[in-house]
């Protein structure tokens, strides 16, 4: 059971929705961020785009007595329900009935990854906005917002006008600075001096961010055959550096999956602090799917001409209801890879630490 520290930091409108019997500790992230902030050790944020990943990745989490973040992305999860069929409401929900079902024990987060403005339009900002407040509304506890496709004066201007409501609410933010594509695409790496430029401008509105993410080489999806993972490490090292200056605790990693685990290990060597794995818990879940499913599910995205993710909210229903003994192989799958990733992240006694920094704090 979470400690008494742990519980009081639960933020009021958080308690006030688990309810007054709830033990669970779902925590701000800003108090996460902050509390493992000189450990060198990776938060794992878990994009579950199919639920059946939930219990294995708690289940791992609760052996190894570690933290660990829920998210979901803009895109799989906004106000209409997304690729996923999730809403904010829906994901916040899914994430704490299966927390008290199975009595999870540590602390987590639930994290709106990915909070797009892809340009200054009002309609642009009017839907982030909305979307923020029902991500609030619905019990998230830590935002990143990503206008990273914009030039640099836009990401600077947009980040900070969004960033003020989940400033006034005390939560966790994550800001983002370089744009990461999927695996096959080129981008432009981020660069120190951009990342200077673009901390002390927020910092000129006032923004204090905890995580930065940045592009330093990794892709999103899985990497094709034969295709290296290269990741400028000395860059990360060296924006990491300049991040501590400004006081956040440190980066954030994209595009784990199909990250070897012996590159994985090194990166909170260089600055890393939350490490986003989301494309790995969709391919667990695939692989537990009844076949006729995943034939159907195949069938759609091909005579759709979409990349199969997008079936996961035509096919929501029948994903909920398969067999018993599927969701339990799925549950399984997820433990193995939450528990080597964990492992990996150093994130093993991660509960325990925060719980002690967070006491020294009080």
């Amino acid at each position: 059971m979470p400690n008494k520290t742990m519980l009081n930091r639960i933020p009021e409108r958080v308690r006030h929705k688990l309810g007054s019997q709830s033990s669970i500790c779902l925590l701000n992230g800003r108090d996460l961020f902050t509390g493992l902030r000189d450990q060198e050790l990776i938060i794992m944020a878990c994009n579950p785009r199919i639920k059946h990943v939930i219990p294995g990745i708690m289940k791992a989490a609760e052996e190894l007595d570690a933290v660990v973040i829920f998210e979901l992305t803009q895109t799989e999860g906004g106000l209409d329900g997304g690729y996923t069929g999730q809403t904010p409401a829906t994901f916040c929900d899914t994430i704490i009935a299966y927390a008290e079902q199975l009595k999870f024990s540590k602390p987590f987060v639930i994290h709106a990854d990915h909070i797009t403005v892809k340009n200054s339009s009002p309609a642009e900002l009017d839907s982030a906005a909305a979307l923020i407040n029902a991500q609030i509304a619905a019990g998230y506890t830590s935002f990143a917002i990503d206008a990273s496709f914009n030039p640099l004066p836009d990401n600077i201007a947009l980040t900070a006008r969004l960033a003020n409501a989940v400033m006034a609410e005390g939560y966790g933010l994550e800001v983002e600075l370089g744009e990461v594509k999927p695996v096959g695409s080129s981008s432009d790496l981020t660069s120190v001096e951009e990342s200077e430029a673009f901390l002390e401008g927020l910092a000129s509105h006032g923004i204090k961010p905890q995580l930065l993410a940045i592009n330093n080489g990794s892709k999103t999806g899985n990497y094709l055959e034969g295709e290296i993972v290269d990741i400028d490490l000395e860059r990360t090292r060296q924006i990491y550096l300049l991040t501590v200056k400004y006081g956040l605790a440190g980066l954030v990693q994209h595009g784990i999956t199909g990250t070897p685990l012996r590159l994985v290990g090194k990166l909170a060597d260089f600055g890393i602090r939350k490490g986003n794995i989301g494309t790995l818990w969709q391919n667990v879940a695939y692989a537990g799917l009844p076949l006729e499913l995943m034939d159907a599910m195949r069938l759609w995205a091909k005579e759709q001409q979409k990349n199969i993710k997008y079936a996961t909210a035509v096919f929501k229903g029948e994903i909920d209801a398969i067999p018993a003994a599927n969701i339990k192989q799925i549950a399984e799958m997820a433990y193995r890879e939450a528990k080597e990733f964990l492992t990996a992240f150093r994130a093993k006694g991660s509960a325990s630490k925060l719980a002690k920094a967070l006491e020294q704090h009080t």
